[in-house]
């Protein structure tokens, strides 16, 4: 069987549409359907279905698309080996990460990349803990930044502590305090990130046996921060997320030693790719000399 194959069918699925495939393989249209049709000719059963809502997987289609990616991830490995025994620096690296790393990091990480590996792609994909590790996990990307510890079966490299602080605003009775007990909050109105966007304030509530009153679940930071500005409650959020905040807004530490721990998580680093692992070297040493 064609690996080409398996392309369009990887590809279709990323994209959600035939048509976005083709233009991402410069293929027709029919010359798509025809590359489906033909892999469900062979494996005799359907892979995908077609329906109003767009291109979705059969449960057959679920089960074999992890095989798909990984055969597909093999041969651009070994397709970059070949270059790279040849003295020639190529191919692309697909990388999960999430806002406050794509703010803070990811702008001078990709510029020393880029200056050193130009004719390395790397492809971006944003979305939230949870997302980020099933991307890792299913083969969608490479490797992802997490915050650890992450799921059992994927290896992590640690990369910084990335402190915790307390947001109120200036007509907060905590405004002026210098530092705060996580268990003086217990009475306050919360505006929390969405599980899955940032478990780290989780787990610190659970650890002090808080249940908070929660008035707003929302996954955007901007949208918490402006919650807050607003006097709609307070909130928790990482160091790295507060940059620029409104004027009436204090960021205050919070008594012991509270943080997210962030790190680079992979199904397996030894396995990846010459250029993946290119990538994983200038994120371990630009993110070490940040201090």
């Amino acid at each position: 069987m064609s690996l080409g194959k398996y392309e369009v069918f990887v590809t279709v699925i990323e994209s959600g549409s035939l048509t976005k495939a083709g233009e991402m393989l410069g293929l027709t249209q029919s010359a798509i359907s025809h590359a489906l049709a033909s892999l469900e000719r062979e494996f005799g059963f359907s892979i995908l279905t077609r329906g109003r809502s767009g291109i979705s997987l059969t449960s057959n289609g679920e089960r074999l698309l992890p095989y798909m990616r990984e055969m597909l991830r093999a041969q651009e490995r070994m397709q970059q080996e070949v270059y790279a025994i040849n003295g020639m620096e190529v191919g692309t690296v697909r990388i999960g990460t999430f806002t406050s790393v794509s703010t803070q990091w990811l702008p001078g990480i990709l510029k020393r990349f880029q200056d050193l590996y130009p004719a390395i792609e790397v492809k971006l994909f944003e979305g939230y803990y949870d997302g980020i590790e099933s991307w890792i996990q299913t083969g969608e990307v490479d490797m992802g930044f997490v915050s650890l510890p992450t799921t059992e079966d994927l290896e992590s490299i640690p990369l910084k502590k990335d402190q915790l602080y307390l947001l109120v605003t200036d007509e907060h009775p905590l405004y002026q305090e210098e530092r705060v007990h996580v268990s003086r909050l217990a009475e306050e109105t919360f505006i929390m990130p969405k599980e899955g966007c940032d478990n780290d304030i989780q787990r610190l509530l659970a650890q002090y046996q808080l249940q908070p009153r929660v008035k707003y679940e929302v996954g955007d930071d901007h949208a918490i921060i402006a919650m807050v500005q607003n006097g709609l409650g307070i909130s928790i959020l990482p160091e790295m997320i507060l940059f620029r905040l409104p004027p009436n807004i204090r960021m205050i530490p919070l008594a012991g030693e509270h943080y997210r721990s962030l790190g680079v998580a992979a199904t397996s680093f030894s396995k990846q790719s010459p250029a993946a692992k290119r990538f994983l070297q200038v994120v371990t040493e630009w993110v070490r000399e940040q201090g």
